[in-house]
């Protein structure tokens, strides 16, 4: 399940960076590579094109409502350095987000915005990126909270155990 998940999750990635960018990727991107396991997050890296992309992943300990489908659900932090793209969190969805919705990280009641296109969050505020990845290291509990395109208010819980070895492990992603 969790292999599957991670399959899923770099699909969707590959998805969320626009249709040309997919079609090159697709064919210039190589299956991502679980480099280590910590805890509750996982290190991997892709080649895309001449540059590797190194992340790490997380999935949901606990989703409410209960009674509705939520798909697969990852919490993602990413390093580009081709792009020049450091620590770039990332929430994503098995779902369609409402349109112009928000979806609120909260860490140990520190909360976070994020805007959301199709099925994907990303910070609001790019000046904000440090500051998540900085509480998500210190943290206790971390919340994720969305809205579906249909209006169901969703929250996932995630476990922060292992998010500090993981990130070190893709801090030298070249």
């Amino acid at each position: 399940m969790f292999v599957k998940s991670i399959v899923s999750a770099f699909a969707l990635t590959i998805a969320m960076s626009g249709v040309a960018a997919a079609q090159q990727a697709a064919s210039a991107a190589a299956a991502p590579t679980r480099i280590q396991q910590f805890q509750a997050w996982g290190a991997y890296s892709y080649k895309s094109g001449a540059s590797t992309v190194c992340y790490v992943l997380s999935v949901p300990t606990a989703k409410q409502p209960a009674s509705v489908d939520h798909g697969d659900n990852f919490f993602i932090v990413s390093q580009r350095p081709g792009q020049n793209i450091s620590y770039e969190p990332q929430a994503m969805m098995g779902y369609s987000l409402q349109e112009n919705s928000k979806v609120n990280v909260v860490i140990d009641n520190k909360t976070f915005v994020m805007f959301t296109k199709d099925k994907a969050a990303w910070v609001e505020n790019a000046a904000q990126e440090p500051a998540l990845v900085a509480a998500m290291k210190t943290g206790h509990s971390m919340t994720v909270n969305a809205v579906s395109r249909k209006g169901t208010g969703t929250s996932y819980s995630y476990s922060l155990s292992g998010i500090s070895a993981a990130l070190k492990q893709i801090e030298s992603c070249k």
